[in-house]
């Protein structure tokens, strides 16, 4: 029994050591601890000594709050508190009495916070060994955790809820928010997202597990290395890692990097865990996207690589930014900014001249989409490469094997090189040893400030000089201080004028060159007579709803307010005894109807660029101008295309200057057959929702490329267009819709799309149709499209 007395005497001690009811009583951190940021590299750290939680300096960029890998000699970071905001030595992270977790800098200014809600009920915080880093109370439970606020990784046991997100570094070793995202949306969808760059707002769906609707609930990562998407009752839906890790011998990460791939890592925890591995993180066999040069293809923003470069996939499956031929990095140090040009753009203003100062690069099976402003089909690769040297607008040209040649320009976007990419681009650079028109005009100014300046030498010469400056100043003085009257007519705060008739109806010829007519009155073509000449178009309005000034006046300053890209801006308007006009500025290409139903198709990716600006331009005139702007009329004809061919609304705003008698069809309402909301039959209030409709329309006419209402359809069911493709839809036969469209055909995914976001937008309760803001996150990828309720439930108005 003597050997009893040495295990007795064990058992004692060990009931003697305080524990916690986490069994990890000697990683506590009590409250009232204090770390510093300084070089002496202290930290807390989790039991096992894995984990640290502390501060890393960045460089000479100053220190971040972070967990690392504690045995690792790289110090990975997995998580940081104040990746945007880097404080300097000095700084301190502290565990309050009142159990905050609290970051001020050097000065004593709070930076960061947690629990945001206040710590009441906390006993102590703790490093664990599964790198999260807690704040519990004495019962164990956690009132805030680092595993619920990730940055950029995911640790084996931290699952990513409903709404929440990690956001990619911006680049290896800068921390701070990049330009992707990973995030489980509301609706149940995990999606990858390139971003608003320097915004987190989501941009443009790169990758997503297309879960249904609502089923998506957490994403799993657990200790074997699998990551998946589950729903609430523990179905598995997506799977997203399936490689299998030992964590005995390997450390386990999976992080979103800064070029928006998401990888998962390894790393021998020994030497001899892993032989073949050397001591290194290393990429396991899936990543995602695979090849995120050709996944990234958004209509804005930089992509896998910034402005004006391209994207290839190197052989470490990792992208590699470059420019192209007659482009350099604005920032060597940071490739992903972009490129600049090395010379001189063309001279606009005499293209021709310079032709020979030009050359053309050729750049195999490479391509920037979506940054046309032209296509010409049908036409060889010579007459393609000649086409932009003769365009001062071309920068490059894509040609391909269907004989298309596409002109673009810069800033050039997801630009990508390789085997499978189709098109020959052809970039526009300057010969080296010329020089732009522009230089050569500023030497032909210095000769001839060289050779005055020897004139000027002569006495008589500057007396006769200085007379006639004098007669010059004089008589210019004159011209500008008549030229200045009109100006006194601008309207106060803005940049619009009050026009005479006479001016107008000068500026017109005598309202000769007729541009159209509409609901609204009759269209002329114009030029001011400002120095640089601006052509216009000048509406003369039929009948008015007001026949005061004061009403007219207010109404013309509330669609003079309005600013957007996609809109037609309005530059002045005349209110002169009973001629009422409106001034905008001139859209060189016309309506959208012309364009849209004539001889030729126009190209489904410029369709597609028209759908966005008309949603964006809509969304701009329901939420976001200073006055709500409910069109009433939206339409082929009222879209107009600007010399780039982008889409500009235009006759907004106008219903108000309306008689409630004035409309274009013979009935009480406004608006045009075929685009018109069915509330107008049934007396419901009018509200955005009716642009919604006439929206929804117009999408299936830019998508099937044929108007909405053709008597003479080939077959009795395609009559009316609305109705035909809610037929397709629902046999899923949507290629009959686009049959005879080969790009449009080749992109089915989006021509889904665009087709169950129209039907979603002509339902007949107005309550069902979208806001013009989720519109244009369900034709961006950005939000899920769910199949529309009801499909035979709206009413065709034609």
């Amino acid at each position: 029994m003597d050997f009893q007395l040495p295990y007795c005497f064990f058992f004692l001690l060990l009931l003697l050591l305080p524990f916690s009811s986490n069994g990890q009583a000697h990683s506590n951190i009590s409250l009232g601890s204090s770390l510093t940021a300084a070089n002496n590299n202290l930290s807390w750290t989790s039991p096992s000594g894995e984990f640290a939680f502390g501060f890393q300096q960045v460089g000479d960029a100053g220190y971040l709050l972070a967990i690392w890998f504690k045995k690792i000699p790289e110090r990975t970071i997995v998580w940081s508190a104040n990746r945007n905001d880097l404080v300097l030595g000095g700084s301190t992270v502290q565990l309050t009495e009142d159990g905050e977790l609290v970051l001020n800098d050097q000065s004593g200014s709070q930076i960061w916070i947690r629990p945001q809600s206040g710590g009441s009920g906390a006993a102590y915080a703790a490093m664990l060994d599964t790198g999260n880093f807690v704040v519990a109370s004495q019962a164990g439970a956690n009132l805030w955790q680092s595993f619920d606020d990730p940055t950029d990784t995911l640790l084996p046991t931290q699952n990513l809820n409903s709404g929440a997100q990690l956001i990619a570094p911006y680049l290896e070793k800068n921390y701070s928010d990049g330009r992707f995202k990973f995030i489980l949306q509301a609706d149940g969808n995990l999606i990858l997202y390139t971003t608003h760059y320097p915004l987190n707002t989501s941009n443009f769906a790169y990758w997503s597990t297309q879960s249904s609707i609502g089923s998506g609930y957490q994403v799993i990562f657990n200790q074997s290395g699998h990551m998946y998407l589950v729903a609430t009752n523990g179905t598995v839906l997506n799977p997203v890692f399936s490689d299998s890790v030992s964590m005995q011998d390997l450390y386990l990460r999976a992080t979103l990097d800064y070029d928006g791939v998401l990888r998962q890592y390894v790393y021998p925890k020994t030497a001899s865990s892993s032989r073949s591995r050397a001591m290194a993180w290393t990429t396991l066999s899936n990543s995602i996207p695979s090849n995120i040069c050709l996944r990234i293809g958004g209509q804005v923003g930089s992509g896998a690589c910034g402005f004006n470069s391209y994207c290839r996939l190197g052989d470490d499956q990792r992208p590699s930014c470059k420019c192209p031929p007659g482009y350099t990095f604005f920032d060597p140090n940071d490739e992903r900014k972009g490129c600049k040009k090395d010379f001189i753009s063309q001279d606009c203003d005499h293209p021709s001249q310079e032709i020979d100062s030009f050359e053309i690069e050729e750049m195999p099976n490479t391509n920037w989409p979506f940054n046309d402003y032209e296509m010409f089909a049908s036409e060889g690769e010579d007459w393609c490469r000649q086409a932009c040297l003769s365009d001062c607008y071309c920068d490059v040209a894509i040609y391909n094997t269907a004989g298309q040649c596409w002109m673009k320009r810069v800033p050039l976007s997801n630009g990508v090189i390789g085997p499978s990419v189709a098109g020959k681009a052809l970039i526009k650079v300057r010969k080296g040893n010329s020089t732009a028109g522009s230089s050569a005009k500023k030497c032909d100014r210095s000769n001839l400030i060289t050779t005055g300046s020897v004139l000027l030498g002569s006495s008589i010469f500057l007396i006769v000089l200085s007379l006639l400056g004098i007669y010059v100043f004089f008589s210019r003085w004159n011209r500008r201080q008549q030229k200045m009257i009109p100006q006194q007519r601008l309207m106060p705060d803005m940049n619009m004028q009050n026009f005479t008739y006479s001016e107008l109806e000068r500026a017109t010829g005598g309202f000769k060159e007729e541009l159209g007519r509409g609901a609204f009155g009759t269209v002329y073509k114009g030029v001011l007579a400002n120095e640089d000449k601006p052509l216009i178009a000048v509406k003369k309005l039929d009948k008015m709803a007001g026949e005061g000034d004061k009403e007219f006046n207010t109404e013309v300053k509330v669609i003079g307010r309005t600013n957007h890209k996609n809109l037609v801006q309005l530059v002045g308007f005349c209110n002169e005894g009973q001629h009422r006009l409106l001034v905008y500025e001139y859209m060189s290409n016309g309506s959208l109807a012309n364009f849209l139903f004539g001889d030729s198709r126009p190209n489904w990716y410029r369709r597609m660029q028209i759908a966005f600006d008309i949603a964006r331009g809509l969304l701009y005139l329901h939420e976001e101008c200073s006055s709500q702007i409910i069109h009433c009329d939206i339409k082929p004809q009222n879209i107009l295309l600007d010399k780039s061919f982008s889409a500009r609304i235009s006759d907004f705003g106008l219903a108000k200057l309306l008689k409630t008698d004035q409309t274009k069809t013979t009935t009480a309402i406004r608006g045009t057959k075929g685009y018109v909301a069915l509330e107008w039959f049934k007396n419901l209030p009018v509200t955005t929702k009716v642009d919604t409709y006439s929206f929804g329309i117009l999408l299936l006419e830019l998508v099937c490329c044929r108007k909405n209402f053709e008597i003479n359809a080939l077959q009795e069911h395609q009559v009316v267009l609305a109705d035909w493709a809610c037929d397709c839809l629902k046999e899923g036969k949507l290629g009959l819709l686009v049959e005879e469209d080969e790009e449009a055909t080749e992109d089915m995914k989006t021509v889904e799309r665009f087709v169950m976001v129209a039907i979603w937008c002509i339902q007949e309760d107005p309550s069902l149709r979208p806001g013009m803001k989720k519109v244009v996150q369900m034709l961006e990828g950005a939000v899920q499209v769910s199949i529309p309720p009801d499909l035979s439930s709206f009413i065709s108005t034609i």
